[in-house]
């Protein structure tokens, strides 16, 4: 007879089953991960470069190609972003031609229907056709080099097999498409600034729209020009803009200033020890897992000159960094490259009048692949202007005139860079450089300086930029792109030092030509050029310092007025405490700095929600976007001054509606449960540096997501941090002593959780630490013949 296995006995039985199946499972994961890394080491007979190549990598993974011929070195470009970034390049290609659908699915088809409007796909094939031979040589190469990486791989890159997709061979096309996914991060496809500016200035009362709408104030630190003057206080009544019984909107925003964009800086020689010009740039983007950016250096061959920096996945070029004879770096101008056209249409609405009279809409049909379901598709409107892209508040369809739509919008001449010798000669290339407009600050080894717009300037005729005009009568036009001589530069100023953040550079004829596209507040590039006129002497590391400075300079006026309001009240003694003693820091061990910081936002909230409110009556989808960005103005000089008319009419005074705005950060933040002294912003400010595809599954977070580290740093100040975005990169560099130079990248070099090279580098980013740019000794060597 059968004896009955004990209860005990069974359980340990059936655990010991499930280990070894658990254990059997992730093996089999780990063996198939294996498969996808990338080739470090040996040599390798590709038929398809036309010289030896020799790619060596540091234990960073850093690399750097030595190669006869530019375009073998592309090609082995190509192979290494193709082995370590692919499914990253992937996203970016189908980003910008609104193909992302085909890949995963029915949730990316209403972004591929907006974004299809612009048929970026067709504008890079054209673009690619009218580019110099040797350009179109280079991104062939380096499209066989990407096909040939991807092949290389014992296995798809991973992602593909969680998305059950096979990659798709990449083509010269597509290395433009990663340019204009970046126009498509940097800049508004639909010209949104344009669109919410112009209905406030339309729908407000003038006055109202002047104090709560401004164009600058104190904050502002050009390079060329003054900071604004003081606002004028508005007449009108703030009560007028809402109806008896009508609810309040209250729409709680991120702070108004964390924007994608970018710091740079540089020094002349007379302020080194070396004499060259030191430039430092972090440039501010998601953070995600991999990073954008992917380090490498390359010889040119026939030259002295060596490239080393921040290579783009997807093309063939260093988008900052140095060639040993010039440095560069780029932020975002944040100016106006692109105009709303309002159309004058017929009766039936089926033409619109242009200067030689009526004419038919140009009606074009795309069809959408989409990944499980049938293929959808997208009606254009296309007019001799540009693509019909939206209405207006009044119900008024807008055409886009943009830069990017243009041939000059996105090119390969950001190649001609890797010769220049000198400041001047490559400030002298802004102009042609097809890429999103960007501040090009540069400096070069023997110590000049330089600052100017990179990118085509459109010259407008008959409109500045500011309101949507009709064009139909022909008085209001583009009339081509400006000429270097007309690009506006600044060169060896006299201090011997330059810096942009995202905010206005410029004044008088300069800034008619620029615009304004939604300026950051200038709080953030004030500091920056105060950090620079504290010194007279700088080193590499006192750049990075700057990087570093995490002082709540632009925030002290508002806790000394959150200070006064606490000493008038009672019940807030913790609270009160906190406050004094917050450190004017945005350290990640702070509550008072989390207080302080999140009383400033909800202020802003209560007290602009009256113009929310009423904006949402004409447009329930309203919301302000980046027009608020200087709304620090009005801000204070209600918190400040306290103007009765102004008052939210939903509070009694303006003590109940500051205390309403403290009440309700004291509330989210005791929502995470934790100790009120240990509610810091750090809590708050933890980093989540995931991979795009843990959004969706979210066991990949497990072996893909970097540390969630409590991170120093925010908003208005040069550093810049927040739980999701920052400095993507951190890079100071002399021309002439990379040596000495300085380069953080959060997350790492590799895109595969089993490389060595994933995460690595990480930590520096996180703490600041020191962290050379250029390669260190050789780990790893793979020749490509």
């Amino acid at each position: 007879m059968l004896k009955n296995t004990p209860w005990s006995t069974r359980v340990i039985r059936g655990s010991t089953a499930l280990l070894v199946l658990l254990l059997l499972a992730a093996a089999a994961a780990w063996f198939w991960l294996r498969l996808s890394l990338p080739l470090l080491d040996g040599e390798l007979d590709t038929g398809l470069v036309e010289k030896p190549v020799t790619i060596a990598r540091d234990e960073q993974g850093v690399a750097f190609i030595t190669a006869e011929k530019r375009t073998d070195s592309a090609f082995a470009l190509g192979f290494l972003h193709a082995q370590e970034r692919f499914f990253q390049m992937d996203l970016l290609r189908r980003n910008s031609s609104g193909e992302l659908s085909e890949l995963v699915g029915e949730a990316a088809l209403e972004h591929d229907q907006e974004i299809r409007i612009h048929q970026f796909r067709a504008r890079a094939e054209r673009n690619i056709a009218a580019m110099p031979a040797e350009q179109q040589a280079i991104l062939e190469h380096y499209a066989a080099g990407v096909n040939y990486g991807l092949a290389q791989l014992g296995a798809a890159p991973w992602e593909y097999a969680l998305l059950r997709q096979q990659p798709r061979q990449w083509v010269p096309a597509d290395s433009l498409l990663t340019i204009f996914s970046m126009y498509l991060t940097l800049q508004s496809n639909t010209g949104s600034f344009e669109l919410r500016d112009n209905a406030l200035a339309d729908l407000l009362p003038g006055d109202l729209y002047e104090f709560f709408v401004p164009k600058g104030g104190i904050w502002d630190a050009p390079l060329i020009g003054d900071a604004r003057g003081p606002l004028a206080m508005p007449e009108t009544h703030i009560a007028a803009l809402v109806q008896d019984g009508e609810p309040m909107v209250r729409q709680k925003m991120e702070s108004e200033d964390m924007i994608f964009g970018s710091n740079n800086w540089v020094v002349g020689g007379a302020l080194t020890e070396h004499g060259a010009a030191i430039v430092a740039d972090d440039m501010h983007l998601s953070i995600t897992v991999p990073n954008i950016w992917f380090r490498a250096g390359w010889n040119v061959p026939g030259t002295d000159f060596v490239m080393r920096g921040a290579t783009l996945p997807g093309g063939p070029i260093i988008v900052a960094g140095s060639n040993g004879k010039v440095a560069w770096g780029f932020t975002n101008t944040t100016a106006d490259w692109g105009d709303l056209i309002p159309l004058e249409l017929s009766a039936d609405g089926q033409q619109y009048r242009t200067p030689d009279g009526w004419r038919d809409f140009e009606i074009v049909k795309e069809e959408i692949a989409v990944k499980g379901k049938q293929p959808a598709s997208v009606e254009i409107r296309k007019t001799i202007w540009g693509p019909v892209v939206a209405e207006n508040h009044k119900g008024t369809p807008l055409a886009y005139r943009w830069v990017a739509h243009d041939a000059r919008g996105a090119n390969m001449n950001i190649l001609n860079l890797e010769t220049v010798t000198s400041t001047r000669e490559a400030m002298n290339l802004a102009p042609e450089l097809g890429l999103p407009h960007q501040n090009f600050v540069l400096g070069d080894a023997d110590g000049n300086i330089g600052w100017t717009v990179a990118g085509p300037i459109p010259r407008r005729v008959g409109l500045d930029g500011s309101r949507s005009v009709s064009w139909a009568d022909g008085t209001a036009y583009w009339d081509g792109y400006l000429p270097l001589e007309e690009h506006p530069h600044v060169y060896n100023p006299p201090s011997h030092r330059i810096w942009t953040a995202n905010s206005r550079t410029m004044d008088g004829e300069y800034l008619k030509v620029m615009g304004d596209g939604g300026y950051a507040l200038g709080a953030r590039q004030q500091q920056i050029r105060d950090d620079l006129f504290a010194r007279e002497h700088f080193t590499e590391q006192d750049l990075l310092d700057i990087q570093l400075d995490d002082r709540a300079v632009f925030l002290e006026r508002w806790q000394r007025q959150l200070s006064a309001l606490l000493g008038s009240v009672e019940g807030y003694d913790e609270v009160k405490e906190q406050v004094s003693n917050w450190g004017g820091r945005a350290s990640a061990d702070s509550v008072g700095y989390r207080i302080v910081r999140n009383f400033r936002l909800r202020f802003i909230d209560l007290a602009t929600a009256p113009v929310l409110t009423f904006m949402q009556r004409h447009n329930t989808d309203f919301s302000f976007g980046r027009s608020n960005r200087q709304v620090e103005y009005p801000a204070w000089e209600m918190l400040a001054n306290e103007p009765e008319h102004l008052l939210n009419p939903e509070f009694e005074s303006w003590n109940a509606l500051k205390l309403a705005a403290l009440d309700q950060v004291l509330t989210d933040m005791a929502k995470d449960g934790l100790p009120f002294p240990q509610q810091t912003w750090g809590v708050e400010n933890t980093a989540k540096v995931r991979h795009p595809l843990g959004r969706a599954v979210a066991a990949v977070n497990w072996f893909t997501a970097m540390p969630a580290d409590h991170l120093s740093g925010d908003s208005h100040m040069p550093r810049v941090q927040s739980s999701t975005k920052g400095a993507s990169e951190r890079m100071v560099v002399a021309p002439g002593h990379e040596e000495l130079g300085i380069f953080h990248m959060a997350t790492g070099q590799s895109a595969h959780p089993l490389s060595p090279f994933f995460g690595n580098g990480h930590e520096d980013w996180v703490q600041g630490n020191p962290s050379p740019i250029k390669e260190q000794a050789t780990r790893y060597t793979l020749k490509l013949h």
